[in-house]
C-alpha cells in the first residue's frame, strides 16, 4: 500500500479535474507534530477555566518522498512510461506544485485564470479578464496514509531538490520535502463551497480518523488496565 495526496482542481468543465498523487516510494520516516489549541480567553473573552480551549488541537505532518522517472522508463508497461521518457519528472512535480496554488469560486485558480481569458476573447473583450483570482482559497487536500489515517490537509511547504537530469535537462531524480497542516472541522466549514467537491468528504475523513484514534486509545487502556489499577491509591 502506498501513501497518496488527492485534491480536485476546479475548471470551467462541469466536473472538476482530480489531482491524484500516489507516492512512488513511501517515505521511510515521518514527523507528526501536535499543537495545543488556543486558550478560550485568547479571543478577547474571559474565562475562569484554565483548561478551556477553542477547537481541536493542531496537527502537522512532515516527510520527504523520492521520485525517479528512470524506473517508469525501464518498465515500459507503466502508463506513464512514455511521458517519463519525454519530460522526466516534470509532470509529477507539476502535480505537487498545483497543491500550493489557490483556487477561487468558479474555478479561478491557475486553470481558471486561463479559462477567464478564453471566455473574454470569445465575448470580444480585448481588455482581458476582469478578474484573475478573486476570493482565492487554498484547495482542500486529502492525505491518505493507509486505511487508518485519512485526514484533510493544506500543503504549507514544499521543497524540491532535483538531483539528476537527462540530456534535455529534464529532472529524472528528485526528493520532495512536504509539510501538511491538518484542517479541523471548524476550518473546513469555511472551506465549503459549491465548487469544492472534497469539502464535505474531508469532514467525514477527519471524523473517521478521530473516531478510530479514540477506539485505539480505549483498546490501549484495556491492555494496561491492571497496571493502572495498581497505581491508584485505595
Amino acid at each position: 500500500m502506498k501513501g497518496a495526496l488527492v485534491e480536485f482542481m476546479p475548471t470551467f468543465l462541469p466536473i472538476p479535474l482530480p489531482n491524484v498523487i500516489v507516492f512512488q516510494y513511501n517515505p521511510e520516516t515521518m514527523t507528526h507534530t501536535w499543537h495545543q489549541p488556543q486558550p478560550a480567553g485568547s479571543a478577547g473573552t474571559e474565562t475562569s477555566n484554565p483548561l478551556a480551549v477553542q477547537g481541536m488541537p493542531g496537527e502537522e505532518f512532515s516527510f520527504t518522498i523520492a521520485l525517479d522517472s528512470n524506473e517508469d522508463i525501464a518498465d515500459g508497461a507503466q502508463p506513464g512510461a512514455g511521458l517519463a521518457a519525454q519530460t522526466g519528472l516534470y509532470s509529477r512535480l507539476a502535480a505537487l506544485e498545483m497543491l500550493l496554488y489557490p483556487t477561487g469560486k468558479g474555478g479561478t485558480g491557475l486553470i481558471g485564470a486561463v479559462t477567464a481569458a478564453i471566455e473574454a476573447g470569445l465575448a470580444g473583450d480585448t481588455s482581458g479578464p476582469v478578474r484573475t483570482v478573486p476570493e482565492s482559497v487554498m484547495p482542500v487536500t486529502l492525505f491518505i496514509w493507509g486505511p487508518g489515517r485519512i485526514v484533510p490537509v493544506r500543503v504549507t511547504a514544499l521543497t524540491v531538490t532535483e538531483k539528476l537530469y537527462d540530456t534535455a535537462l529534464n529532472p529524472v531524480h528528485a526528493e520532495a520535502e512536504i509539510t501538511l497542516q491538518v484542517l479541523t472541522p471548524a476550518e473546513l466549514v469555511a472551506a465549503r463551497s459549491d465548487h469544492d467537491v472534497l469539502a464535505s468528504l474531508a469532514t467525514v475523513a477527519y471524523t473517521y480518523t478521530l473516531s478510530l484514534r479514540q477506539a485505539l486509545a480505549v483498546a490501549n487502556l484495556a491492555n494496561v488496565a491492571e497496571s493502572v489499577i495498581g497505581m491508584i491509591p485505595r
